[in-house]
This record gives C-alpha cells, sequence and structure tokens, in this order.
C-alpha cells in the first residue's frame, strides 16, 4: 500500500472540507471545543464514509455520479453561501451582532456538499494505493476521516481569529468562501473533463 500517496489523497479531500470549517469559524460568536469538534467530527466522519460508499458503487455508479457531482457541490454550497450573506445583510438580526451558530442542516449539507470529490474517489482508491483487503480500506478512511478532522477542528479556530479582523462582515466572508469553494469544484471538473 501507498502510504505517501494515500496521505496525499486524504490532505487533498479535506481541502474543501477545511475551507468550509474556516467559513463556519467566522460566522459564529464564539468558538467553543465542543463546537469545533463538532464541526471536525461532521466533515471527518462524511469524508471517511463518502470513499466506502463510492468503493461499493464501483463503477456501475461511477458514470452517473461523474456527470452531476459538480453540478451538486455548486448548486448546494451557493445556495448555503447566499443564504449566509442574506441573513447577514437581510436577516433578523442583522442590525445586532452579526454572527450565528451554525445549524446541524447547514452543517450536513456543507458535509454533503463538501465530500462529494471523495464519493468518486472512492471509485479509484483502492487501485490508486494499492489497498488489497478490505482491513486496507478501513484503514484507509479512517485515515482520511482523521485526517479531516484534526484539519476542520484547527480551521474552526482559524475562522474564527479571521471573523475578529472582519467583525460585522464575518457571515458575508463566510458565504462568500461558501461560494468560492462550489465554483471551485465546478471548474475543476469542467477543466479535467476537457
Amino acid at each position: 500500500m501507498d502510504y505517501f500517496s494515500l496521505v496525499g489523497i486524504a490532505v487533498g479531500l479535506s481541502m474543501d472540507a477545511l475551507a468550509a470549517s474556516v467559513a463556519n469559524g467566522t460566522a459564529v460568536r464564539k468558538v467553543t471545543p465542543g463546537f469545533a469538534l463538532k464541526v471536525g467530527l461532521t466533515f471527518g466522519l462524511f469524508q471517511a464514509f463518502m470513499p466506502c460508499l463510492g468503493w461499493a458503487l464501483g463503477t456501475a455508479g461511477a458514470n452517473l455520479l461523474i456527470h452531476i457531482e459538480h453540478w451538486l457541490a455548486l448548486l448546494l454550497l451557493t445556495y448555503l453561501g447566499t443564504q449566509m450573506i442574506w441573513e447577514s445583510c437581510f436577516g433578523e438580526h442583522a442590525k445586532e451582532a452579526r454572527c450565528h451558530t451554525v445549524g446541524k442542516r447547514a452543517l450536513l449539507i456543507q458535509a454533503v456538499a463538501t465530500s462529494i470529490d471523495a464519493l468518486a474517489t472512492g471509485i479509484i482508491l483502492p487501485s490508486s494505493v494499492g489497498i488489497q483487503s478490505v482491513p486496507q480500506m478501513i484503514f484507509s478512511v479512517s485515515l482520511i476521516g482523521i485526517i479531516t478532522l484534526v484539519l476542520c477542528f484547527a480551521g474552526v479556530y482559524l475562522g474564527r481569529k479571521f471573523g475578529c479582523l472582519l467583525s460585522g462582515r464575518a457571515e458575508i466572508a463566510g458565504g462568500i468562501i461558501l461560494i468560492l469553494i462550489g465554483i471551485k469544484i465546478f471548474a475543476e471538473h469542467l477543466l479535467t473533463s476537457a
């Protein structure tokens, strides 16, 4: 098994989740270890589960997924980002403190949207890093989940630091980050399929 490639894949897959975690950190009033752990665990679990699902789907589902995953990510993240910006500017508490808590629904949508590429990766993961058994696959997806958890946990705190610097505009910055992640995923797909 190629551990170096596996770590590279794990870090690469976690980058969108890390960026979303930074956005979440900018959007909350106060970051606690419990909140950062909730964000890290949510993203980590989805990043670990989706390659398993992709592996199970195998090549039968690969063609459909390749054609829609970039659209799903773009639509979900643009929706969430736009909602954050709208709430910051026109929501009930727009005149008060602009920071809020990140709800379970928003966090789950972010986790799904940022882990769709992990689903596609699961289809090719065994051949790309030399996985030859189920225990190796379990180890691989566990490593992906743990790396994502750690990076996202830190990302929430990093986002909070940015949020303090941005003061009242933190939620707008978080929304813009989510929209840019969606555009990046969409553009990467278009560039690699051309």
